[in-house]
């Protein structure tokens, strides 16, 4: 720990990775920001996992992000942090337990909430070349809505192409909801949390977030392909992790 003591005074600030339980002091080695040794300062069963920094402030730049989230990934491979935002910093050691200090209920609450557990991604999409046809043939009242507007031959006016797409936007909604419920009651037997991300675009049925028990990994992956198993051709399941969780981590850390 010699370098870090001996550049601490010179760092224009501590950049904080994450928070975890406090396990003794320890070196994740040189992976940090601007290649920085990244370290733990602990206060009260709790500690930050920070490096030095040399600027005044940090860029969201790739090459950053990279390696925050090389710290993050490292961390856990032993521990589940609680993950910070980018570019969360503080002045010095001092400011560092303070923070520890004044958010030590909420760091210690998340860190109950996420104990031996991991995030893993589920995001499960209409694998068809048209959404809006595959809509059609799949929903009978949406197609004698649309051949009704066309049975003139002529273009659709714009009061009935909003009807169209609002009817269109329902039923996708209904069926996403029906759809994510269904996959929802499979992964409860599996998942401590599951949070609902929104849909990113039209293809997508659903953007799931599980909070899964490390020991329950396997059993994860075996309940998704049940999950599968009901849909056909048209869907595509695909999941990711492990991760840190960033989707049930609720902290506004005051500085």
């Amino acid at each position: 720990m010699t370098d870090k003591a001996n550049n601490s005074s010179a760092a224009a600030g501590r950049y904080i990775y994450a928070i975890v339980s406090d396990q003794g002091q320890q070196s994740l080695g040189p992976i940090g920001l601007e290649g920085a040794e990244v370290y733990t300062i602990a206060d009260a069963g709790v500690a930050a996992v920070v490096s030095n920094l040399k600027a005044a402030r940090i860029r969201p730049q790739r090459r950053n992000m990279a390696a925050h989230q090389e710290v993050l990934k490292q961390l856990l491979q032993t521990v589940t942090p609680l993950p910070t935002a980018f570019g969360l910093l503080a002045d010095d050691d001092a400011g560092l337990v303070r923070i520890l200090r004044d958010n030590h209920e909420v760091f210690v609450d998340q860190l109950k909430r996420v104990a031996d557990c991991v995030e893993m991604g589920l995001r499960v999409t209409w694998d068809v070349p048209n959404i809006f046809e595959y809509f059609v043939a799949a929903h009978p009242q949406l197609q004698e809505l649309r051949d009704d507007f066309f049975s003139g031959g002529s273009n659709l006016t714009q009061d009935q192409m909003i009807t169209l797409g609002s009817r269109f936007g329902a039923l996708l909604d209904e069926d996403r909801e029906t759809y994510t419920e269904q996959v929802e009651t499979a992964l409860r037997t599996c998942c401590r949390e599951i949070k609902r991300n929104k849909c990113r675009s039209e293809k997508e049925v659903m953007n799931l977030a599980c909070l899964v028990r490390r020991d329950d990994l396997q059993r994860f992956e075996e309940v998704v392909g049940q999950a599968a198993h009901p849909f056909d051709d048209n869907y595509a399941f695909d999941f990711t992790g492990p991760w840190a969780p960033h989707n049930f981590v609720e902290m506004d850390i005051q500085l």
